[in-house]
């Protein structure tokens, strides 16, 4: 008995080991080193993680941090700019490999992809007219009182949820609806922290008030396709050895703590 129980155990052993290898041979991290090529999809208009420059080259934290992630993969990095409506799709049709834009890890969106533990945390904040200085965001959810986001965000899941008087407008891109608050056309723009805080020291100063407190909660992190551990733990591994050899404090500093780089796209 004690042999056919240690033969069974044996023969368990190398059914798991052929599914764990299985599991390799399917992953996308082995896709993308038998090709060579990590290809990344992203929407280049949201500052500063991605954009494009004034040479129209695509730059920005994100960006810069997928060139790290490329190198330690020993692969060429290929960009896929697309769509934000349509960037879930292009993952699931592996059109690329994972998507670096920015993208708010939320309950829903996890129902379809998986993703990486948070490499950066935000929140919602509003740039308003300048009437609102010094006010809450309660100040402007009043019945005459126009707010827009982009459209697809959760920027637009939060404006929705919060404000239930002032009407809201949604718009394709960030720059088009933070625009109608600068002419005047709407009274608050709500959208992330970090892109609000930039816009408000390049042109809002003295034309809009920003209102800075964080509506929300929302970390950021690396999507990928489900049913791939090995990806997961590859990406997890390397995020948390960026953040303790220098590499990520070195690109979170270019991006958020130094302006320099706004001469490239302002």
């Amino acid at each position: 008995m004690k042999k056919i129980v240690a033969a069974l155990l044996i023969m368990l052993g190398l059914n798991l080991a052929a599914d764990d290898i299985g599991l390799w041979q399917k992953s996308t991290l082995n896709a993308i080193v038998q090709r060579g090529e990590l290809r990344v999809g992203l929407e280049a208009g949201y500052m500063p993680f991605e954009m494009k420059s004034k040479k129209g080259q695509i730059i920005g934290f994100d960006v810069d941090m997928m060139k790290a992630m490329a190198k330690a993969m020993g692969v060429k990095l290929k960009l896929v700019p697309t769509a934000w409506d349509g960037i879930i799709a292009g993952l699931l049709t592996s059109k690329y490999d994972i998507i670096a834009s920015g993208m708010t890890v939320t309950q829903k969106r996890n129902l379809k992809i998986n993703f990486a533990n948070p490499y950066i945390s935000i929140g919602q904040t509003i740039l308003a007219n300048k009437k609102f200085a010094g006010k809450t965001w309660k100040d402007i959810d009043k019945a005459g009182n126009t707010v827009v986001t982009k459209l697809g965000v959760t920027g637009e899941i939060a404006t929705r949820k919060m404000f239930k008087h002032a009407k809201i407008r949604t718009f394709d891109t960030e720059a088009d609806a933070v625009q109608e608050v600068m002419n005047g056309k709407a009274d608050a723009f709500v959208y992330d922290k970090p892109y609000n805080a930039i816009f408000y020291a390049a042109k809002g100063k003295g034309k809009l008030a920003f209102l800075d407190k964080p509506l929300t909660y929302e970390p950021l992190g690396w999507a990928v396709r489900k049913g791939d551990p090995d990806f997961l733990n590859w990406l997890n591994n390397f995020l948390n050895q960026a953040k303790h050899d220098g590499v990520y404090k070195r690109i979170y500093d270019k991006w958020f703590r130094s302006v320099k780089w706004q001469k490239k796209v302002m």
